[in-house]
């Protein structure tokens, strides 16, 4: 139950990043066939952006059962791999704060698709969108998938990207349903985006720690303590 908190946290948090976050305006204007302007005078059908999420959540989902399937390789080995999965997902969060510059988390990989097909377009931009992630996501994402390594099953590793996924998903659809509206909001939120980014990298080294210091589950105890419908999910 943890896990799938902190899993759909950091797919809002990904969704917030400076990123993303700018380029969504871009991203649904390209998937739903309109210019900028056009975007500010009309609707957006809601297939498109459902589409493209399918297509990057699809990406994210067997990056999840690959990295829990590897973890399976050495389940005998699991407390080393925990601890393993800590520190990688420390470096994640010292990168994101500043701390550390790993060169090679700011790579960054561009594609161009074509959006002819109004069903399979926006799959496979989203598709391609997962595949050549940002660098603000890259360590969000990348501890996910970490995570994901220490799962005791291939269907939980799964679950774990799924709510990753829906954590991305769900603000992004409904972005591009209220896109007037957003366009407004996402203005005042380039003004505070060193605090989401220093949110996304505290959240991360809390939860290296956790995962360091076998402690995760304390987490999951005072969720359930105050929020006891996420009781359900586990």
């Amino acid at each position: 139950m943890t896990e799938l908190f902190i899993a759909f946290g950091a797919g809002l948090l990904s969704f917030l990043s400076p990123c993303v976050l700018p380029l969504i305006p871009g991203y649904i204007s390209y998937i739903s066939g309109t210019t900028y302007d056009e975007l500010l005078e009309r609707k957006i059908k809601v297939y498109p952006l459902i589409f493209f999420t399918i297509g990057f959540s699809i990406v994210f989902i067997l990056f999840g059962a690959a990295a829990t399937f590897i973890g399976q390789l050495f389940l005998s080995y699991s407390n080393e791999l925990r601890i393993i999965a800590g520190i990688v997902i420390l470096i994640f969060s010292f990168h994101i704060l500043g701390f550390l510059n790993v060169k090679i988390f700011n790579y960054e990989k561009k594609f161009q698709v074509s959006n002819n097909n109004i069903f399979f377009g926006p799959i496979v931009l989203g598709m391609a969108f997962g595949f050549g992630w940002t660098p603000c996501i890259g360590p969000i994402l990348g501890s996910i998938l970490v995570l994901a390594t220490t799962e005791e099953s291939l269907s939980k590793g799964i679950i774990l990207l799924v709510f990753y996924s829906l954590g991305l998903a769900i603000p992004f659809v409904i972005s591009g349903l209220l896109i007037q509206k957003f366009i407004n909001v996402s203005k005042k939120l380039k003004s505070n985006m060193k605090l989401v980014v220093n949110i996304s990298g505290y959240l991360l080294l809390v939860t290296g720690i956790l995962i360091l210091t076998n402690q995760l589950q304390v987490l999951g105890f005072y969720l359930i303590e105050y929020f006891p419908i996420l009781q359900k999910l586990g």
